[in-house]
């Protein structure tokens, strides 16, 4: 078993490297040649910026270029809620929710609204005034700041690095892919934050530890005043479960979210 998960863990470091990109992919699986990997990705980052000025009006286009290339920055930070400060000075959201709508709308963009209370249905406690931002690709992310290839492929220093912004961006993608909306939590002096929550059939809180540390207070702290809420905490561990938490290895995300979305469909 320890066998296959390194084997698991190394993958997973080469999908944090190369992405999902269809031209990257492709040229990866046939080549496994890395340097060219990142030049592909930077063409790819070339042409979005071209596509920004060729499609954007001018009024706007300033403002996108800002929010765009302020996501890895913002993901890096350890409370990853989207600052509007870090874009300019005094910064507001009615200045920017344009241009994140536009990168929403290309689909370069998703974001992760905030809830006020985990409870069912969430989108009764959904707030559009707090989110976070994740980009389309996880590579892509790597190529916006020019992570080093060693850094990511070697050892398990990229699931800990930048405040886990590649692992959070990673699971935030991973459920998506599954047509799945997550929302993030956090409560009104921001002590208590909970990375995602999704509701399938069941409202599910979600942490995401980049490394083998399965401590949480935040979780904890929830799951104590809902003895009947099951938390899940995506992590480098294996399998296994602590009294109402199920730890899911980073590998298996997708797989674990489709099975619960069968799961729901034959209630």
């Amino acid at each position: 078993m320890d066998v296959f998960h390194e084997k698991l863990k190394n993958y997973l470091r080469q999908y944090y490297y190369v992405g999902g990109m269809p031209e990257v992919v492709k040229y990866y699986a046939q080549t496994k040649e890395i340097f060219h990997v990142r030049e592909i990705q930077n063409r790819i980052l070339l042409n979005y910026r071209q596509d920004f000025s060729k499609h954007i009006p001018g009024s706007l286009l300033t403002k996108v270029n800002l929010v765009w290339d302020s996501v890895p920055a913002q993901l890096a930070k350890e409370n990853k809620k989207f600052i509007y400060g870090m874009l300019k000075k005094g910064g507001r959201a009615k200045e920017f929710e344009d241009a994140i709508q536009w990168l929403v709308d290309a689909g370069l963009v998703f974001r992760v609204n905030r809830i006020n209370k985990v409870c069912m249905p969430l989108k009764f406690y959904e707030e559009f005034n707090a989110l976070k931002l994740y980009l389309l690709d996880l590579g892509l992310l790597g190529a916006m700041v020019d992570a080093p290839a060693k850094n990511i492929l070697i050892g398990d220093n990229v699931f800990k690095e930048y405040k886990g912004a590649f692992t959070e961006q990673y699971v935030a993608q991973q459920i998506v892919a599954c047509n799945v909306t997550p929302k993030y939590y956090n409560n009104e002096n921001s002590t208590n934050e909970i990375d995602f929550v999704v509701q399938l059939g069941n409202v599910y809180p979600i942490e995401v530890k980049a490394e083998e540390n399965l401590k949480s207070k935040s979780m904890n702290t929830l799951l104590n005043e809902n003895e009947d809420m099951e938390g899940w905490k995506f992590s480098m561990s294996s399998y296994r479960t602590f009294k109402q938490i199920i730890n899911i290895p980073l590998y298996d995300v997708d797989e674990w979210i489709l099975m619960y979305k069968e799961k729901m469909l034959e209630i």
